[in-house]
């Protein structure tokens, strides 16, 4: 007789897995059952200060582990959350949402149960519009069909999951699982086989390609298959903002973000003076355009993504991205001699400290350039905690996490935490403006709970930065935190306020030394301060405000 387990039970199997060792989350009187069974499990619970921290904590877990999961109750848990999913979504992170709901017992006769709006499918129509796939576990005969299917469009399509329990399901017996069957599709052998050949073609015959990569290469693991490929070919590789850290910005291939006009000229004009640009796992939003400054003629590019394969105005049915990168790696392509092309390292080792001298933006992070370590990711929060940090030269990949297409405000602290629960061996350099600290900045209470130790640098320019340089406004204005002091009401955490270079250079010396804890360094900028990317961007943006 085959073995049984209950519902809850078969999606913990499940979840372990796929690698899902921690699960975010607030427990409610829905979901308790749940709850109770993680407790027994491998699966460690983080019960977080609220839902949408918890969202953005299983996001930065799936963009660095490969797949993150969060569990809250009906309604009041499960639309908190919904925007962290939204950020997800839009930038393909596989994020697993687990939602207790009410059991189907008690929905006999529509009656008005707590957290219930509207009626009892709501949430799960709301979260239809955000994710992927989605599944109510409320028939036994099919429920561990529904988790396998939700689960394996998680990992497919590296993008968020929704997955609703009835309270008086969670228990319900059903056959154990069967062994983890993970489904690859293939391409269409024909279809590849042209594909690469017009592209090798394109490639050969072009003096100067380069290579856009982009985040799709990040979510499906493709990072070193790029890497093998600018070594053979010795092509150039650009990043977008939204894709940065995709490769070793120390590679000699590597030449820096292009964001059209918004980014370093001379990474423009090499792109853009391209006759092969070669676009992997690109995903072309206003940001990653430069707010639409970028100017690509589709004529001279090969774009390669999950979704489609097209060289030129020439689209390819059936072929699968990975299987594309294998095939040209396996091609005939021409080594080209090294080149001058743009450096983004130039100049970066020229910072000297003047002790006296107030702190600015672009100051802190020509500093910032210098202190980075082989083993720390950095989380940057929207606005000049982004836009800064664009310059920066992450050592190894996958080290730099932000929300750079969704752009949602709060994202770098709660991020911190789930970065580094997802690999201990990261420390976090988390950059975040004081507005978005004020929104999720209190995750720092989990954060020293569970004995982490990022380092938070908090871009203090009293208010809401990049509005102001878009249209200003008292509406920019916030009340004054000293978030330096935080350690008081968090214990154990390190707090340092700083106005000069030289206390910075002082803060980020004890703050390197402190493993033990999170450091704060509240660093003091005048209201205007603004850095050159900020400049840039501001000022497209204000023309369609």
């Amino acid at each position: 007789m085959k073995k049984r387990i209950s519902i809850g039970q078969y999606l913990i199997h499940r979840l372990v897995q796929h690698d899902v060792g921690h699960m975010f989350g607030i427990p409610g009187d829905y979901i308790l059952k749940f709850y109770d069974l993680l407790e027994h499990s491998p699966i460690r619970t983080v019960v977080t200060t609220r839902e949408d921290s918890a969202g953005f904590a299983a996001d930065a877990y799936a963009r660095v582990r490969g797949i993150g999961a969060v569990c809250v109750t009906y309604c009041v848990g499960g639309f908190n959350v919904s925007n962290p999913v939204a950020g997800a979504f839009a930038e393909k992170s596989p994020v697993i949402v687990v939602s207790g709901s009410p059991g189907m017992k008690e929905r006999v006769h529509n009656p008005l149960l707590h957290h219930k709006v509207r009626d009892f499918n709501t949430q799960k129509e709301v979260f239809d519009k955000l994710t992927i796939d989605s599944a109510v576990l409320d028939d036994p005969r099919t429920a561990g069909a529904e988790i396998d299917r939700v689960l394996d469009s998680a990992t497919r399509h590296k993008r968020p999951v929704y997955i609703e329990i009835p309270r008086d399901m969670i228990d319900v017996p059903i056959p154990a699982p069967g062994r983890l069957e993970i489904r690859r599709e293939r391409s269409d052998p024909d279809s590849l086989k042209e594909a690469v050949s017009e592209a090798v073609r394109m490639i050969n015959g072009a003096k100067r390609p380069v290579i856009l990569a982009d985040v799709e290469l990040h979510r499906f693991g493709l990072q070193p298959l790029l890497v093998r490929l600018a070594d053979k070919t010795r092509i150039p590789v650009a990043a977008t903002l939204l894709g940065k850290s995709v490769i070793s910005e120390k590679n000699p291939n590597y030449i820096g973000i292009y964001e059209g006009a918004m980014g370093r000229e001379e990474v423009r004009l090499f792109v853009e003076s391209s006759d092969c640009v070669i676009m992997l796992g690109t995903v072309l939003t206003d940001i990653n355009l430069g707010i639409f400054t970028a100017k690509l003629d589709r004529g001279v590019c090969i774009e390669a993504t999950s979704e489609k394969i097209a060289i030129r105005h020439h689209a390819f049915e059936n072929v699968q991205f990975r299987e594309f990168l294998l095939a040209l790696l396996r091609a005939p392509l021409h080594r080209r001699p090294q080149h001058g092309h743009p450096n983004p390292t130039e100049g970066m080792n020229e910072y000297r400290i003047r002790p006296e001298a107030p702190i600015t933006v672009n100051r802190c992070f020509q500093r910032l350039n210098a202190f980075l370590k082989d083993d720390m990711v950095v989380i940057a929060d929207i606005g000049d905690a982004l836009f800064g940090a664009s310059d920066l030269v992450i050592h190894r990949r996958t080290e730099f996490l932000s929300p750079a297409y969704y752009t949602s405000m709060g994202f770098a602290v709660p991020a911190a935490l789930g970065a580094q629960l997802a690999n201990p061996h990261l420390r976090p350099l988390v950059l975040v403006g004081d507005g978005a600290f004020q929104m999720t900045g209190m995750e720092l209470s989990t954060i020293q709970r569970l004995g982490l130790s990022p380092i938070v640098i908090v871009l203090n320019n009293h208010g809401y930065a990049t509005e102001r340089q878009i249209h200003d406004g008292p509406y920019n204005d916030i009340t004054e935190w000293a978030y330096h002091r935080l350690p008081e009401i968090i214990p154990g955490g390190r707090g340092f306020k700083v106005k000069t270079e030289g206390a910075f250079d002082h803060a980020l010396k004890a703050a390197l030394a402190n493993r033990r804890s999170f450091t704060l360094i509240n660093v003091i900028l005048d209201k205007f301060d603004r850095s050159i990317a900020m400049e840039r961007i501001a000022k497209r943006l204000a023309k369609k405000v």
